[in-house]
């Protein structure tokens, strides 16, 4: 089915990254149009391969990361594997990468090399600590670039360890920062510039997502330290997670939302008790905060109906929904935020959807995730011109390789 017209139609990318992050720039350049060369390293191809839910050996994972790729599975240990890559990417737009830094280069694609061969291509490697510094070489995933930048040493208990998320949110960022790095390579590149290497790291990321803690420790000469504090922020009271009658509720009330606060708990003064009429009384008084706040809405007896009262207020509060309710959110199902695609082999499921959104291209593409190397021959015909007896030839030698799921 040829797929319709988007905002990066005509674009064409070369996809050699794994997993996560470089898998979701890709995609979401697939989402609006591109399209999307996925190169699987043989024997085995993409790891999310091999991430659950797993049936027929067919993934999930890999279906939600790589809708609307052609996919390509080449061995690239041998030269004629390298020298498709190579002449691929004399071919396309962007090429992604997310090897360990050196390895693109072992591969003949190091920066020199296909700017030589295409000045007019954008390369993204995505890496842990970068292509530079002290732990460049160090091999890294989400967790370990998350340790490295502060993240993990704010969640858990005071006086506990640190607790592990459950969620890589890391690569997913990653993912959105590399893609505004391509998108803006492009235009500078549209406006007569030359193509460009981005080097985007997960540490980088996460570090700037310390919003308030690096220039906190730093402005104030180490006064402010940033601490795990459990269920509630360490320097804005009350931003955190308060227990309700029946779950567990965030309430965020900053400026004169305190004051609202105060009101639906039917006590209008504490906004002008002296423990609580600022932030930073408020945060040195937290304990009492809190009572405050979770006594009232043992008081209230009822989740919904507290999220009602905090509600018409204007007070901002949610309910700390599990994975299941968010798939059942009514408005996550009205904006798409959660959405059923189809896949041939697994049918219908639910994925996340794609946080961007384009009034001139409203409708979604009716992507399909690919089966390992099924579009060898239609790449390779079709950009390098091979015709069919050469590809049989690479298939027949173990350099081009593929399988139904």
């Amino acid at each position: 089915m040829p797929v319709p017209a988007h905002i990066l139609s005509g674009y064409r990318v070369l996809d050699l990254s794994q997993v996560v992050a470089g898998p979701t720039t890709a995609r979401l350049m697939a989402e609006m149009g591109a399209e999307v060369i996925k190169v699987e390293l043989a024997p085995d191809g993409d790891l999310s391969r091999r991430l659950p839910y797993i049936r027929d050996g067919r993934s999930a994972y890999f279906v939600q990361q790589n809708r609307g790729k052609k996919g390509l599975c080449v061995d690239v240990r041998t030269p004629a594997g390298r020298q498709i890559l190579s002449d691929l990417a004399a071919q396309v737009d962007v090429l992604i990468e997310n090897f360990s830094p050196g390895a693109i280069g072992r591969m003949g694609l190091d920066w020199d090399t296909v700017h030589a061969l295409n000045p007019r291509l954008v390369m993204c490697s995505i890496s842990a600590f970068g292509q530079s510094g002290p732990l460049a070489n160090l091999p890294g995933y989400d967790y370990i670039a998350q340790a490295y930048s502060g993240f993990t040493s704010l969640i858990g208990e005071p006086d506990g360890s640190p607790y592990f998320p459950q969620l890589a949110f890391g690569d997913a960022a990653t993912g959105g920062f590399a893609l505004a790095a391509v998108l803006a390579a492009l235009l500078h590149r549209e406006r007569g510039g030359p193509g460009q290497y981005l080097d985007i790291s997960l540490l980088d990321v996460y570090v700037s997502g310390q919003e308030i803690g690096i220039q906190a420790v730093s402005a104030s000469g180490g006064s402010i330290v940033p601490r795990r504090t459990g269920r509630q922020h360490f320097s804005v009271a009350p931003l955190g997670i308060f227990k309700g009658a029946q779950g567990y509720l965030v309430i965020v009330a900053l400026g004169r939302q305190w004051d609202q606060l105060c009101r639906v708990m039917g006590q209008p003064q504490l906004a002008t008790d002296p423990r609580f009429s600022e932030n930073a009384t408020r945060v040195a008084n937290l304990p009492a905060v809190v009572t405050l706040i979770e006594n009232w809405l043992a008081s209230v007896g009822d989740d919904a109906e507290a999220i009602r009262l905090l509600e018409a207020e204007r007070v901002p509060v949610a309910p700390v929904l599990s994975v299941e309710e968010v798939v059942k959110l009514p408005h996550a199902r009205v904006r798409r935020t959660v959405r059923t695609i189809f896949d041939r082999a697994l049918g219908e499921f639910d994925v996340p959807g794609v946080p961007l959104r384009f009034s001139a291209f409203p409708d979604e593409l009716p992507l399909e995730a690919p089966f390992l190397g099924e579009h060898n021959a239609q790449v390779l015909g079709e950009l390098l011109g091979y015709d069919a007896a050469h590809i049989g030839a690479l298939q027949t030698q173990g350099v081009l390789q593929s399988r139904p799921v």
